[in-house]
């Protein structure tokens, strides 16, 4: 027989999306209710596509709710699929683990929860499918579940449902970790995997599968996002197709300035690397970040005018947008093209001590602790207006020397 049905992963219903709320003209409503259109947009797909069932591989909240309103909104999205007779199988990820509320609100019948205590087989009659899965009793899971996973069952479609970091994913905490060896040693025909933000298909043969979560929430987490619509024909033939079902996206708009003379030349740059990015979104509302790279004659005059630059990118931003795009953030990641090494005197001994300063990754790391003692004593709402004030890194100090070089040098020169 046809199958046919969705993964998806990591919706964090509720989750805030950072970044944006603190700017003017910011599209703060589409920013709040963003998590809950993407499940709305996962529960429509799966209508349209008249799906035997939907997968959910954990993470589905994001903690405690702030109230039942959270949890209502996800019972009427689950009743529109009772309504059409599909039933959802879902697993606590880590974040679900932590929330203490979903205890007290009972899920319409079509909602099939996984054991918190073993893995286990849940069998989807209808359609010949066996699920194994387990889901998470605490926040941290440190051990291989899938190692505990049943065996397939013979003569049934069968998938396993597990949250996990495999074999680990950078920006990911390391629960649950397993190998593909793991995993394929259970014979099952598809792995739903979740708890990784970035959608990768770990394998074909099983299909093993990280969908990525279905609504970005912060400029580490661009480019598309959605769920995957698997099939599976009359001979058993799986196939995995990604469906994009974000609401706001997010992007990285990277602009060189290596042919850049002035600041005009900077600004039609970014105006070319904007519209590329604007052209790619899919007709989303956009949260763009905007960041000049690159060596350039006119990394000096930028680096003292980065609050002009910034309202400039902004300006640009919203008129070739029509107001449908916003940017998170502007960062200058340029260096100078030359150096003005044949200076004397005073003004020629301070180029030498920054550059030392600059080249000696010891000496950056003193320079780095002694900003962060300053920091310390700063007032909470002066650290919260930006990552200037981000001294956590060598790498960081010498992109700080990189600005403050030009500016002393505009003011004494």
């Amino acid at each position: 027989m046809m199958l046919k049905f969705l993964h998806a992963a990591d919706l964090h219903i509720d989750s805030p999306l950072k970044g944006l709320e603190r700017y003017e003209g910011a599209p703060v409503a589409e920013v709040r209710g963003a998590t809950r259109l993407a499940l709305a947009n996962v529960v429509d797909l799966a209508i349209a596509e008249r799906v035997n069932f939907v997968l959910i591989a954990g993470d589905l909240c994001d903690g405690d709710w702030k109230d039942y309103g959270t949890g209502l909104f996800l019972n009427a999205q689950f009743s529109k699929l009772r309504d059409h007779g599909i039933p959802v199988v879902t697993i606590r990820g880590n974040h679900d683990a932590a929330n203490h509320m979903v205890r007290q609100l009972r899920p319409p019948e079509n909602v099939l929860e996984l054991s918190i205590d073993s893995a286990e087989s849940r069998e989807l009659k209808d359609c010949n499918v066996v699920v194994h899965g387990r889901g998470y009793r605490d926040r941290a899971e440190r051990g291989n579940m899938a190692a505990a996973y049943p065996p397939s069952w013979s003569g049934h479609y069968n998938i396993g449902l597990l949250h996990t970091s495999a074999t680990g994913r950078d920006g990911h905490e390391p629960y649950a970790p397993c190998t593909l060896e793991d995993m394929r040693s259970r014979e099952y025909d598809y792995w739903a995997l979740g708890h990784v933000h970035t959608r990768e298909e770990l394998s074909a043969e099983p299909w093993i599968v990280f969908p990525g979560n279905t609504q970005g929430r912060h400029i580490r987490e661009t480019g598309p996002k959605g769920c995957m619509l698997v099939t599976v024909d009359s001979s058993n033939r799986t196939t995995a197709e990604f469906r994009p079902l974000d609401v706001l996206r997010w992007e990285h708009c990277r602009v060189d300035l290596r042919n850049a003379q002035d600041v005009d030349d900077a600004l039609e740059a970014a105006s070319a690397a904007i519209r590329k990015s604007l052209d790619e979104r899919d007709g989303r509302p956009l949260a763009i970040r905007v960041e000049f790279v690159g060596a350039s004659a006119c990394h000096d005059k930028l680096a003292v005018r980065q609050d002009g630059l910034s309202a400039d990118v902004r300006d640009l931003v919203r008129n070739l947008s029509d107001g449908t795009a916003w940017v998170e953030k502007v960062r200058l990641r340029t260096k100078p093209s030359r150096t003005r090494d044949g200076d004397d005197g005073p003004i020629g001994e301070l180029i030498a001590y920054l550059q030392e300063l600059r080249a000696d990754a010891t000496l950056r790391e003193e320079l780095g602790g002694a900003l962060a003692d300053l920091v310390r004593v700063l007032p909470a709402e002066l650290c919260e207006t930006g990552d200037f004030l981000d001294v956590n890194s060598a790498d960081r100090v010498a992109e700080l020397l990189d600005d403050v070089g030009p500016m002393i040098l505009e003011n004494l020169g």
